[in-house]
């Protein structure tokens, strides 16, 4: 989904600073310009990260642009993969070998934690270590 956001230009010695309306509070920098999709998509999903919240539709550049805060920069659109901001749970049916239900139960609890936030928190773990 296209969202605008809003560049403070930069410098040699400054970064591009971004400020992203549509999540009050959401701000990011990059020393290049074509660093600053990825790192956008970044702050947004560590914005919404453990936030149950609707995710907002984009407000019109229009309406945005005529705001007296934001007259020293310039605009960007910028296609965030909304499909990685929610965090409402989703129901599955997983069938897996009865004693590996019962480990993951016993570690699970050990660690004060559900079956389905032992199952998530593993599958993050095992994404990131493969660099997904």
């Amino acid at each position: 989904m296209l969202y605008p956001v809003y560049v403070h230009v930069g410098d040699a010695k400054h970064a591009h600073g971004v400020t992203v309306p549509d999540f009050p509070g959401c701000y990011s920098a990059a020393d290049n310009w074509d660093e600053l999709p990825a790192k956008i998509q970044e702050a947004i999903e560590v914005y919404c990260e453990g936030e149950d919240m609707d995710i907002p539709a984009p407000t019109p550049l229009e309406t945005l642009t005529a705001q007296p805060e934001y007259q020293d920069g310039v605009w960007m659109l910028v296609d965030v993969d909304v499909s990685q901001l929610s965090t409402r749970p989703v129901r599955l049916n997983v069938s897996l070998p009865e004693g590996l239900v019962k480990r993951i139960d016993t570690y699970a609890k050990a660690h004060h934690l559900s079956r389905s936030g032992f199952l998530a928190k593993a599958a993050v773990s095992e994404m990131e270590r493969q660099g997904r």
